[in-house]
C-alpha cells in the first residue's frame, strides 16, 4: 500500500514540471538560421577545426558547403581561416622547478566575405583557454586529458562561429 502512495505522490509532484519549464521560457536550442544558401570554407583539408565546422554546417541541412576550389565564386559567402592554433603555456611551477599547471588555448582567426569581396564579418579572433593541472607521475593520462580538453574547446569555438555566421545579413 505504501508503494502506491509513494508512486502517487511522485506523480503529483512531477506533473506540474512541464508547465513550470514552459512558463519560464525553456526551449531546446534549434539549429541556427542562415541568410545565405552556400558557403566555401577556405581552410586546409587537414584542419580539424575546419573539418568540424564543415560537418556542423552540413548537419544543419540548411547550407550547401562547397568544397571544390574551382566553384569558390559560386558560394554566397566565403569563410577564410586566418589562424588555427593550439597552444600550451606553462603557468605554474613547483619549488623544484617542475611544471604544475598548463594553460591550454585554442585560437581561431577568420573573416567572412561575400563572393564579390565585400567583408561581412571582418577579421575576428575567437580564443578559448582553460587551465590544466599537471603531474609527472600521471603524464600519459594528462596528455589524454589535454587532447579531450582541446576537442571540447574546439567544439565550443565551432559553435561560436556558427552563431556569428547566423548574424550575417546578405
Amino acid at each position: 500500500m505504501s508503494t502506491s502512495v509513494n508512486t502517487r505522490r511522485r506523480f503529483l509532484l512531477a506533473a506540474p514540471l512541464p508547465l513550470v519549464l514552459a512558463g519560464c521560457g525553456f526551449a531546446l536550442r534549434l539549429p541556427p538560421e542562415f541568410s545565405f544558401r552556400s558557403i566555401y570554407i577556405a581552410m586546409p583539408a587537414n584542419s580539424s577545426l575546419g573539418n568540424e565546422l564543415r560537418r556542423q554546417l552540413i548537419g544543419t541541412g540548411r547550407v550547401q558547403v562547397i568544397s571544390d576550389v574551382a566553384k569558390r565564386n559560386e558560394a554566397d559567402v566565403v569563410l577564410e581561416g586566418l589562424q588555427d592554433l593550439r597552444e600550451r603555456v606553462v603557468v605554474g611551477l613547483n619549488a623544484s622547478g617542475q611544471v604544475r599547471e598548463f594553460q591550454l588555448r585554442v585560437r581561431f582567426g577568420f573573416r567572412v566575405r561575400t563572393s564579390d569581396g565585400r567583408d561581412v564579418i571582418p577579421n575576428t579572433e575567437i580564443l578559448r583557454q582553460i587551465d590544466q593541472s599537471y603531474s609527472e607521475t600521471a603524464a600519459l593520462s594528462k596528455e589524454a586529458e589535454a587532447l579531450m580538453l582541446y576537442d571540447n574547446m574546439q567544439a565550443d569555438v565551432v559553435q561560436q562561429v556558427l552563431r556569428r555566421l547566423a548574424t550575417i545579413k546578405i
